[in-house]
């Protein structure tokens, strides 16, 4: 099992951001989180991070309680959280070397050197972060996620400021990964990208689960008349929790 999600709970003051919350993805599984804006989504997958403890519940990364022993659940861990931001006073290839040998990554040169070819790194790796275009930073944050090659990878909205070329290319390496075995869990509120990288999905609203099931299950509930979108309104306006 990738992820085994038991019951989690999260409150932000008098805000229920989680409410008993759970799930479980199999090992190269992919799956979309969807839902709107406010839903739950990124909190979900701080949780899963570690980044952020829940209030109550408990969250297994590959069979290991990622808040009981931390350092050996992020072994097999990889996360691009939203709006993510490099070291911005290192270069591209100081910050993928320091994330490299903080994961103790082997052959780490020749790991650096695959993603930067093929995320077209190339001609930046002396520039400091801060000298890079929103999107040259994004393709950079993507990079240190996976450079351990995780079992598990976390994406919250990860085609954030790209270009349409390189959202494909990105999404052509995702789903690469994920035919080598890597787990993928897309948080998005876009469909399209959805498709494209996942074949599962999850719908969450006001903090909990409304509806599990495939991409192809979910095209079959939307009649001809209607947009996958249109379908997903529908289905976060009926608001029927389900575990």
């Amino acid at each position: 099992m990738a992820l085994k999600v038991k019951n989690v709970t999260k409150h932000f003051g008098n805000n229920t951001a989680l409410n008993g919350i759970s799930f479980e993805i199999n090992c190269g599984d992919s799956v979309s989180l969807i839902g709107p804006n406010g839903a739950g989504k990124t909190t979900t997958l701080r949780i899963l991070s570690g980044i952020l403890r829940p209030d109550s519940g408990t969250v297994k990364i590959c069979g290991v309680d990622i808040f009981k022993k931390p350092r050996e659940a992020k072994t097999c861990l990889g996360y691009l959280p939203e709006d993510a931001v490099p070291f911005l006073n290192l270069t591209v290839r100081e910050n993928l070397e320091y994330v490299g040998i903080l994961r103790g990554i082997d052959g780490l040169d020749d790991r650096i050197d695959e993603l930067v070819k093929v995320l077209e790194l190339e001609d930046l790796m002396n520039k400091p972060v801060a000298a890079l275009s929103r999107g040259n930073r994004q393709k950079v944050a993507l990079a240190m996620a996976i450079i351990h090659r995780p079992k598990v990878l976390l994406l919250d909205e990860p085609l954030n400021y790209l270009d349409i070329p390189t959202q494909e290319r990105i999404i052509k390496l995702l789903r690469n990964m994920n035919n080598d075995g890597t787990t993928i869990l897309l948080s998005t509120h876009i469909m399209s990208i959805a498709e494209k990288l996942t074949n599962d999905a999850i719908i969450i609203n006001r903090g909990k689960i409304i509806w599990r099931g495939t991409m192809e299950q979910l095209k079959t509930e939307t009649n001809a008349n209607q947009t996958i979108e249109e379908t997903i309104i529908n289905i976060l306006n009926k608001q029927t929790p389900t575990q």
